[in-house]
Formats: structure tokens, C-alpha cells, sequence
């Protein structure tokens, strides 16, 4: 019996970004196709098939030990980044500016798939989602860069709305437009 279900809901690849210097800088260089290795996308500086550990897991792992990557891409709503915007009173929120990998237009709730639901694309590269991507101060910075002051907004307007995180489970492509069929655990939700 397969653990994972596809379902009906087919989202679109309406942006793709790679952060070249994380160090440098958060912001996303916009492109419009990657590769997707076991290790992302490669000159993403998220990438690599190893992290080590931050604030976000430090109940437990030490920060600096060095763990599984399952945080190579940060993928986001289109819906969501329209009300993320609204709520720091933009007109558009840009990508960019949040050091997204990808936006996905049309799968709904977006920032609450199950945790292990995968994000298949036409050439058969699969994503797997981590968990609910939280929301940080770190964007504030390039946001406010061209915003003056809507960076500020964000940490609050972003919360549960922020996206996901993400592996790269099967190696392939991704280009502007693909679709990406969601397909989930086959489990019920976690009742103690």
C-alpha cells in the first residue's frame, strides 16, 4: 500500500530564486528554471546536503552541529504573499526580498501541508516538505532596503502564512509555468 496519495490539486511555478551569498545578502536572484540536485539548487547558499544547526532546532541538536539539510529551498504562496503584502501595506510582496527558492500559485493553505507531503514536478522531481517555514526578522532588512519600513511588518503579517521548507527527494528541473501536483501522507492527523 503507498504511503503517499496524490491529490487533485495542481499548483503552478509562478517564480524561481536562488540566494547566491547568504552572508552578503538574503535576496533572491530571480531565474527562470533551476536544477534541483540532492543537494538543491546548485550556488543556492542554502544548499548542500549537510547544515549546521540553527536557533530552529536547537531543542535538539547544539547550534553549529551539523545535521541533515532539509531546509534547501523556502517555498512560498502566491496567495499568501498577497495577503503577507497587503498586511504591510504593499501593493505586491516580492519574492525576492524573502530569499525564496520558489512561488506556487494555486495549492490552497499552502503554509500547512502535512509535513513529508511531496511536490512532484512534469519531469518527476520531487520535493519534500519539511514543516511550516516560521517567520523571522531576517527579511525585514532587504524589505525595508526598498520599502522603507514595510520590513517591519513582516515578521507579524508573515506568521502562518511564510511558506514551507523543503529536500530535493528526486533530481530534476524545475522552469516558470510547470505544474506541481501536491501529494500527501496517508495518515491521520497526530491525536495523543
Amino acid at each position: 500500500m503507498p504511503a503517499l496519495t496524490p491529490t487533485e490539486m495542481i499548483g503552478e511555478i509562478v517564480w524561481i530564486g536562488c540566494v547566491p551569498d547568504r552572508e552578503a545578502s538574503l535576496r533572491s536572484n530571480a531565474m527562470t528554471s533551476a536544477q534541483l540536485t540532492y543537494a538543491g539548487i546548485p550556488g543556492e547558499a542554502h544548499g548542500g546536503m549537510t547544515r549546521p544547526s540553527c536557533s530552529r532546532v536547537i531543542s535538539q541538536h547544539p547550534r553549529g552541529t551539523d545535521i541533515r539539510n532539509v531546509r534547501q529551498l523556502s517555498i512560498v504562496s502566491a496567495e499568501e504573499l498577497a495577503e503577507i503584502a497587503i498586511d504591510c501595506e504593499l501593493e505586491a510582496m516580492d519574492p525576492s526580498l524573502l530569499g525564496a527558492s520558489l512561488v506556487i500559485r494555486g495549492i490552497p493553505d499552502f503554509t500547512h501541508l502535512p509535513p513529508s507531503s511531496r511536490l512532484q514536478l512534469p519531469d518527476g522531481a520531487t520535493l519534500v516538505v519539511d514543516m511550516e517555514n516560521q517567520p523571522c526578522h531576517l527579511p525585514a532588512k532587504p524589505i525595508n532596503a526598498v520599502h522603507s519600513g514595510a520590513g517591519n511588518k513582516f515578521k507579524l503579517a508573515a506568521k502562518g502564512k511564510r511558506g514551507v521548507t523543503a529536500w530535493v527527494e528526486r533530481e530534476g528541473h524545475v522552469h516558470l509555468g510547470d505544474a506541481v501536483r501536491l501529494h500527501v501522507p496517508c495518515q491521520r492527523a497526530w491525536a495523543p
